[in-house]
């Protein structure tokens, strides 16, 4: 039975990095740009957990990283959620434009 290879891991991981990164750039709803950055923060998690695979088998650094960084991600997710939400109810639409009006 074949492993994954550290090469695998790397081209899936730089896929959702550009996917996220395009999501990002591209769209103007905030929901979808807060997947975008999902699916970046996940990009970041399989690069610690394969390097960590593959240059020290016998730590676990790569796997506490990732660890705080879902951590981290799953708090900035409620925030933004709740930035939406409230947006959402002052304007009616969740575009990145309407969001603009809030200064000052």
């Amino acid at each position: 039975m074949n492993e994954i290879g550290l090469e695998h891991l790397l081209i899936v991981s730089t896929c959702l990095f550009f996917i996220g990164i395009y999501g990002f750039l591209t769209r103007r709803n905030m929901i979808t740009m807060l997947m975008s950055v999902e699916l970046i923060l996940n990009s970041v998690n399989i690069n610690f957990i394969a390097f960590n695979k593959y240059l020290f088998p016998d730590k676990l650094d790569g796997v506490f990283f990732t660890v705080f960084i879902i951590t981290i991600a799953a708090a900035e997710a409620a925030v933004a959620i709740a930035i939406i939400i409230n947006l959402y109810r002052h304007y009616k639409s969740i575009d990145v434009n309407d969001a603009e009006k809030m200064r000052f």
